[in-house]
């Protein structure tokens, strides 16, 4: 082998190191009034924006114990369930012009838990209902009307639009906006909620795209009023936990994670509707409950709505043992 640095090798070792730096971003979720909600930072002028803060290497041993912890710090919240969501780490992603700044990678979280009340002990934190965010996202009365009045009419003209060599994907625009929004005959599918927010930023109609300078939103007079934009890349951030969450209740009991330990029937398919955005017809969704073996009765009866006496239920456990993937794998009624 030869001694001598290759060029290339060489300019290598000459430019100083990149500094990256590792963020933590928490999308918290909870449930109150049968409206999913997510915990939100204000960031002053920079808007509303998910908790997230700096992985210390030295104080933190593990990257969830530093998420816990500065959780803690920042909202007044000890989380429950945490799950890993992944690496966000594009160029730009802090949305300065000429970013020559630390390069930030942060490693997305989802979180789930009931203490809603806790987060009012810090200044500025505030639990804020996620279909602010994603108003097409809501299902449960009906297709929401923003779709048909501001989404498709622009993203129609925007798929009409001659595609660069080199930005084609092997969906042409067309398809994906028939796919993911579900026209044409296609099936609305809640879990490729990422999937509509990313093609709403190519197309430049979210203000995160005008403000992170893409041709697309700049060559816009006006945007439409698609949800509240989030700062950074908070809204992608969310859109992938909101995805995830969708996409394990089928296969996973964590929807338990956001109700009382003891909870009506209906409280059950309320918080699934919440998650998921559909409406789910009553009958069919105790029988696959039923099926499931899910839940198991306390004996006690709940009065607190006034109105006719409701059986109490808790989640049961053994399920766990009992098969792989115990979940709800409901259908919605359209």
């Amino acid at each position: 082998m030869s001694d001598k640095l290759s060029s290339a090798d060489k300019l290598a070792s000459d430019s100083p190191p990149i500094p990256i730096e590792i963020g933590l971003t928490a999308a918290i979720v909870a449930i109150e009034n049968n409206e999913p909600l997510i915990l939100t930072a204000s960031g002053g002028s920079a808007g509303l924006g998910l908790p997230y803060g700096p992985f210390d290497a030295i104080s933190h041993r593990t990257l969830e114990i530093g998420l816990r912890a500065w959780v803690e710090e920042q909202t007044g919240l000890r989380l429950g369930y945490v799950e890993q969501l992944y690496t966000f780490g594009d160029r730009g992603r802090h949305a300065r012009i000429g970013d020559t700044d630390v390069h930030v990678a942060s490693i997305g979280y989802l979180a789930l838990t009931r203490a809603v009340d806790n987060a009012a002990r810090a200044a500025g934190a505030s639990f804020e209902p996620w279909y602010r965010f994603f108003p097409w996202e809501d299902w449960r009365e009906r297709r929401p009307e923003i779709i048909e009045r501001s989404i498709i009419p622009e993203l129609t003209t925007w798929a009409n639009q001659a595609e660069q060599p080199d930005t084609a994907r092997a969906l042409a625009r067309k398809d994906r906006v028939r796919l993911y929004f579900g026209i044409d005959g296609a099936q609305w599918d809640e879990e490729r909620v990422l999937d509509r927010y990313e093609l709403l930023y190519e197309a430049g109609l979210i203000e995160e795209a005008r403000r992170d300078g893409r041709p697309a939103a700049l060559a816009r007079a006006k945007l439409p009023p698609l949800g509240v934009a989030m700062r950074f890349d908070h809204r992608r951030i969310l859109a992938t936990a909101i995805a995830r969450l969708r996409a394990k209740l089928k296969y996973r009991p964590v929807v338990f994670e956001l109700l009382p330990p003891e909870f009506t029937l209906t409280d059950l398919q309320h918080t699934v509707e919440a998650i998921s955005g559909r409406h789910l017809h009553k009958q069919n969704f105790r029988r696959l409950v039923e099926a499931g073996a899910l839940v198991e009765p306390t004996g006690e009866m709940s009065t607190r709505t006034g109105g006719r006496p409701a059986a109490l239920f808790r989640f049961r456990r053994e399920v766990l043992q009992e098969r792989p993937a115990p979940g709800l794998r409901v259908r919605g009624r359209r």
